[in-house]
């Protein structure tokens, strides 16, 4: 299981409209921001876009992991957003993403930072998951099916 309050319905999304990879980092900004007080929509964008100018958080296999680091967050948190239309992202195999799940850590979080994003590209790369992940009709599906879904180490 993922970290207590580490996900939860509010910051998920299915069948989203978002037609570019600007505006599906933009509505996982909104997303990862509902976490914290602390955190505003702009804020968690462009530290997600900083970390996309590095290199493309697309996975493959219409997957993408945008994620960050956080000064002044307390604890790492999680969003999901399931596109009504794959766009694209610049994956490392070219394929379109469909699937985007946002992870936010602390700053100073390295090890947790790489713990999580290790457990969660292991689990997205299950794809009979992510079969099941698209086949969800409604964000407390979605929900759900990554609540109960145990992260690979």
């Amino acid at each position: 299981m993922f970290p207590e309050g580490f996900l939860n319905p509010q910051r998920i999304l299915c069948c989203s409209a978002a037609l570019s990879k600007k505006r599906t980092l933009q509505e996982m900004g909104r997303l990862l921001a509902l976490s914290s007080a602390e955190l505003t929509e702009n804020g968690v964008f462009d530290k997600l876009l900083e970390r996309e100018k590095l290199g493309s958080t697309g996975m493959g296999q219409g997957i993408a992991l945008p994620h960050a680091r956080i000064q002044g967050l307390k604890q790492a948190c999680g969003a999901c957003i399931l596109l009504e239309q794959a766009v694209d992202y610049d994956a490392i195999d070219d394929t379109p993403v469909d699937l985007v799940f946002g992870l936010l850590v602390p700053e100073s979080a390295t090890e947790e930072h790489l713990k999580l994003l290790s457990g969660l590209a292991a689990l997205f790369r299950d794809p009979d998951f992510c079969e099941r992940l698209r086949q969800a009709d409604s964000a407390r599906d979605l929900f759900d099916l990554l609540a109960t879904e145990e992260p690979h180490a």
